[in-house]
C-alpha cells in the first residue's frame, strides 16, 4: 500500500524512502538521465548519474516510456538548482511496475487538443490531467463538507433502492427494465422513500447516490445518470425552514472548499470562488417575470407561463447579481401545473422554490403534503391513481410536517468550477448517445 505521497516529501530529507507513480517525463542526456514521478499529490525529480555503479538503473531508465508506473527507493536531499521543487531522489533502486506500450491517443494535458467527445472515449486517460484531478479533489471536498454538516445536524444517511416497482413521481421519463417476468425501473429520485423514512420517525435523512432520468436531451447540464445530495427533514414551519437549511448546507460546502482548494482553482480554473452570504436573495416568479420584462425586454415563452426556462434563469441571475450583488436567488410561487403533486399548496400557490446558482438551477425544493386526504387529492388532479398507492399509504398512519430539496453534485461542480459542461464534471458521463465508456 502506498503510504508516502509527494506533497509530504519535506519532512524525509536525507532519508532513504521509497516512492511510486506514474513517469511524466524522462530525459535521457549524456551525463545524467532525469525522470519526473506523478502521483496524486504532486511531482518529483529522480536523478540517475551515467557511470559505472548506476549502470544497472542506467539501463532500466533509458527504455522507461512517459506514463509507464515505477517503483523508486532511494536517497532524497534538498536541491537549491533542482526547479521541480528543489528536491531529488538519488535511486538505488528502480522497479518498472507497468509499462506504456503505445503513443497516447489523446494528450490529456492540453484540454483543447481534442473535442470533449474524443476525450470522453478515453476517459481513463483524459482523468491523468491536472486539472481534472483537482476537480475531483474539490468535489470530494464539497460533497464530505456538506455530509460532515448534515451529520452533525443529526441527520441519518439512509441508501435507497433504485430498482422499483412503479413509475416513481410523475410517471415520465423513466428507464424501463426486465426484472425476472415482470417490469422494473430506474428511480428518477429518492423522493418517495425519502419521505417514507420521515413518516417511519427518522426526523431527518440524507442519500447521496445515483439517480437516472429519460430524459432525450443534448444540453449542457443534464445527463441521464448523475449523482444527487437528497435532504428531506420534519417539523418544519413552512418551505423558508428549507431554503435556510439549504443557504447553511452550501455555505458549509462552499466554505470549506474555498479553504482547502481556493487559491488552486483561481490558478488552475481561473475561477474566484466567493462563499456566499446569508439570507440569499428572493423573488416570487410573477415579479421575476416583471422585472426581466422591464429589465431585459424578456418575455416567457407562453409554453413556459408559470416556470422557469434556460434563458430567464440566466437574466435571473443577471438582475440578482446587478441589483444585490448576490450569486445566488432562490425563486418562489410557480404554478402548480409545474410543480409536482406533493408539494404542499397554500391558496392554490406550491409552497416551494427553486433555486439558481450562476445562471442555471441547481434545486428544486419544498414543503410536502403530509395529510393523507389532500395530498390524495393532488395526485388525482395530476393523474396518478394506482402507480402510487404504496406511497400514499404512508401518510395514512400520520406523519410530521416536512420538507426537502436535492442538489445534482455533478451540476454544482460544473457551476462552482466554471467548466461549461456536466461531461467534463462526471466521473464517467452518461446521456442520450453515451454509454461508453
Amino acid at each position: 500500500m502506498k503510504t508516502l505521497y509527494f506533497k509530504d516529501l519535506n519532512q524525509y530529507y536525507g532519508k532513504e524512502v521509497t516512492l511510486e507513480g506514474f513517469i511524466d517525463n524522462v530525459r535521457d542526456l549524456q551525463y545524467v538521465q532525469f525522470v519526473v514521478l506523478r502521483d496524486t499529490t504532486g511531482k518529483i525529480q529522480v536523478t540517475i548519474e551515467k557511470n559505472e555503479e548506476n549502470q544497472q538503473l542506467n539501463e532500466i531508465v533509458s527504455h522507461l516510456t512517459v506514463e509507464s508506473t515505477i517503483k523508486v527507493t532511494g536517497l532524497l536531499q534538498q536541491n537549491e538548482k533542482v526547479k521541480l521543487n528543489q528536491m531529488e531522489v538519488l535511486p538505488s533502486e528502480i522497479v518498472v511496475t507497468s509499462k506504456c506500450l503505445d503513443e497516447l491517443p489523446i494528450n490529456y494535458k492540453d484540454s483543447a487538443s481534442a473535442a470533449i467527445d474524443t476525450r470522453l472515449n478515453y476517459r481513463f486517460l483524459d482523468l491523468r490531467s491536472q486539472k481534472n484531478l483537482l476537480m475531483f479533489k474539490v468535489q470530494t471536498c464539497l460533497v464530505g463538507a456538506m455530509r460532515e454538516f448534515v451529520i452533525s445536524k443529526g441527520f441519518l444517511e439512509i441508501h435507497t433502492p433504485k430498482l422499483i416497482g412503479v413509475a416513481s413521481e410523475s410517471g415520465a421519463e423513466v428507464f424501463e427494465l426486465k426484472y425476472f417476468d415482470r417490469l422494473a425501473y430506474l428511480a428518477q429520485s429518492p423522493q418517495f422513500y425519502k419521505q417514507m423514512a420521515i413518516a417511519s420517525g427518522f426526523d431527518k435523512v440524507f442519500e447521496v447516490a445515483p439517480v437516472f432520468r429519460a430524459e432525450n436531451s443534448n444540453s449542457y447540464r443534464h445527463a441521464t445518470e448523475f449523482t444527487s445530495f437528497d435532504i428531506e427533514f420534519s417539523y418544519i414551519n413552512s418551505f423558508q425552514d428549507v431554503m435556510s437549511f439549504e443557504e447553511d448546507l452550501l455555505i458549509a460546502g462552499i466554505t470549506k472548499v474555498k479553504e482547502e482548494y481556493g487559491d488552486e482553482i483561481k490558478e488552475v480554473f481561473g475561477v474566484d470562488v466567493v462563499v456566499p452570504t446569508k439570507p440569499f436573495p428572493r423573488i416570487k416568479l410573477e415579479e421575476l417575470y416583471q422585472e426581466l420584462e422591464k429589465k431585459f425586454g424578456f418575455s416567457m415563452d407562453p409554453l413556459d407561463v408559470g416556470d422557469m426556462n434556460s434563458e430567464s434563469e440566466k437574466l435571473a441571475s443577471k438582475y440578482i447579481k446587478e441589483k444585490y450583488g448576490h450569486e445566488f436567488v432562490f425563486i418562489t410561487d410557480y404554478s402548480a401545473k409545474k410543480r409536482a403533486f406533493y408539494h404542499m399548496r397554500k391558496d392554490g400557490i406550491p409552497q416551494g422554490y427553486d433555486l439558481i446558482w450562476k445562471g442555471c438551477e441547481i434545486t428544486t425544493g419544498a414543503q410536502r403534503e403530509h395529510r393523507y386526504e389532500l395530498l390524495k387529492e393532488q395526485a388525482l388532479e395530476k393523474g396518478l391513481g394506482e402507480d402510487i398507492k404504496f406511497y400514499l399509504e404512508f401518510f395514512k398512519y400520520g406523519c410530521p410536517p416536512h420538507g426537502g430539496f436535492a442538489i445534482g453534485i455533478d451540476r454544482i461542480t460544473m457551476l462552482l468550477l466554471e467548466t461549461g459542461s456536466i461531461k467534463e464534471t462526471m466521473f464517467i458521463f452518461r446521456g442520450p448517445n453515451r454509454l461508453e465508456p
